[in-house]
């Protein structure tokens, strides 16, 4: 570790000497409480029983399991050792598990008991693995948490600096193939600094934890609240009645959503009574209607963004007032430049590919060099997305390039090529066309639009079933239209742009 060089598990021991006996989490499960510097002494321990284990600098460490006090145990000890975590997303299939794992090559692999006959049923497929362990102390038939905590609390320090990997998450599948997203700790901690510089943290700041620790959203609002000495008010599992009771009891002035969480909450606060007037922050993706009745109810601000897993969470941000339905402005340390199809910059109000430069963007995805290479070209991140600046600077969503078509049902991404995959292996389907269109619960719905082999006939919710019980069940179709005959290029591929045209309405 040089002069210049700060990490997530510096900021840790920062934190505790800083901020001491200071609440830093409330499980809300249990009912447990860990100050800083209990949670200093916790990932110092665990470092040492995962290095006694034999974990080493640069090993992935893969986590499938609910948000818990121990996950983020994990988080600490990787960037103690300069390991690599590697959060698992528990919605996925078996296969898209067990692909995630055998792309990152993990040494270790940590489970919470719900999940473990998923991983036994993958373990012969993969090789890199060497040990399994519980993710917490509830038990399960993998190694016991617990002792790797009993192995002391000095381990041997190790060398790691702020451009070394942190955290691998996959992104969508583009192509059909996931892709694994390295974020450093310097991209980490920038991204800390921007939430708590554009949201205003203080200590005094309390964070409703909701969304999950394999997703970046969830992971840096957790590691932004915490780098602000704020407490971290953690759920297993998203329930709105609980999280109404954990805001009015807790006092919770923050939290990050995605439809329809800000809305089920709203609902709840409705038929309970339940007070929620100190949320004075929420953040992410929503409607209009929503976000409007939010700051009606509460007095607070919504903040809206653009961003994706490779820029680190964002890139630009703004307070919903300042520009309804735009994403904000550029982040502090960040540039965007929207450019045409040659890489050349377009003016203020035409659309054009959203690029970005910064310590916020990423290191690259996972042993893909070639397309590290495409993507990093001319020296800019290419997200694949498409926006127009307005005169004032605020970046309004324009979708995603042809080549990169994106659905977002309540948060996630999904790429109508990894859904179209396998509705075509139903055997009653000929040709299909998968696009995103608008859903009043998950704010974007997924819809297949299906054209039949001849003779045969099928029932919408048996292929959406089908789809259901191969991917990650967020996504499979909400909506199936079967036609005569889809619209074709001259190739004689669907063509897409018709098809939504003809076929994208309302629902």
């Amino acid at each position: 570790m040089g002069l210049y060089d700060f990490t997530f598990y510096d900021l840790i021991n920062r934190n505790a000497a800083t901020f001491g006996d200071k609440d830093a989490w409330f499980e809300v499960d249990n009912g447990h409480t860990l100050s800083f510097s209990q949670y200093r002494a916790k990932v110092k321990s665990l470092a040492c029983g995962l290095q006694k284990a034999g974990l080493q600098k640069g090993d992935r460490i893969g986590a499938l399991g609910k948000n818990s006090l121990e996950y983020f145990f994990l988080y600490g000890a990787a960037a103690a050792l300069g390991a690599v975590m590697l959060p698992i997303n528990w919605r996925l299939s078996a296969d898209e598990v067990g692909y995630n794992l055998n792309d990152c090559t993990p040494r270790f692999v940590f489970s919470d008991m719900e999940f473990q006959d998923t991983l036994n049923g993958l373990k012969d497929k993969l090789p890199s693995v060497e040990k399994y362990f519980n993710l917490g102390p509830e038990g399960g038939e993998f190694g016991d948490f617990q002792p790797l905590l009993d192995q002391g609390d000095e381990f041997d320090p190790v060398d790691v600096a702020t451009d070394d990997g942190f955290v691998i998450i996959h992104t969508a599948a583009v192509a059909g193939r996931p892709r694994g997203a390295l974020l450093s700790h310097g991209n980490v901690l920038c991204a800390d600094m921007h939430f708590g510089y554009l949201l205003n943290l203080t200590p005094e700041d309390v964070h409703l934890n909701i969304l999950p620790l394999f997703h970046v959203g969830g992971l840096f609002m957790v590691t932004s609240s915490f780098h602000a000495g704020i407490m971290n008010v953690n759920m297993s599992r998203f329930d709105a009645r609980k999280a109404v009771e954990m805001i009015e009891e807790k006092r919770v002035s923050m939290m990050f959503t995605f439809a329809p969480i800000l809305s089920s909450v709203l609902e709840e606060h409705e038929k309970s009574g339940r007070d929620i007037s100190s949320l004075r922050v929420s953040a992410g993706l929503d409607t209009p209607e929503t976000i409007e009745k939010y700051q009606e109810i509460t007095g607070g601000t919504f903040y809206c963004m653009y961003g994706q897993t490779e820029t680190s969470c964002v890139a630009t941000f703004g307070a919903y007032n300042d520009r309804p339905g735009s994403a904000g402005r550029m982040l502090p340390l960040a540039e965007v430049r929207l450019v045409d199809d040659y890489d050349r910059p377009v003016p203020v109000g035409q659309v054009g590919e959203i690029t970005m430069k910064g310590p916020m963007v990423f290191k690259g995805y996972w042993n893909l060099p070639e397309d590290n290479e495409y993507t990093f070209r001319e020296g800019w991140h290419h997200t694949g997305d498409q926006g127009r600046f307005d005169e004032d600077g605020f970046l309004w969503y324009a979708g995603r390039k042809a080549e990169k078509e994106l659905i977002k049902p309540g948060g996630e991404n999904v790429y109508p090529a990894e859904v179209e995959k396998v509705v075509l292996e139903h055997p009653a389907v000929e040709k299909t066309v998968v696009f995103g269109v608008p859903d009043p619960k998950w704010k974007e719905g997924i819809k297949a639009v299906c054209q039949l082999k001849e003779g045969e006939s099928l029932e919408p919710q048996a292929l959406i079933d089908f789809v259901g019980e191969r991917i990650a069940r967020y996504k499979k179709p909400q909506y199936v239209e079967f036609v005569d005959l889809l619209p074709v290029l001259e190739d004689g591929s669907p063509d897409r742009a018709r098809a939504k045209e003809l076929y994208g309405g309302d629902q």
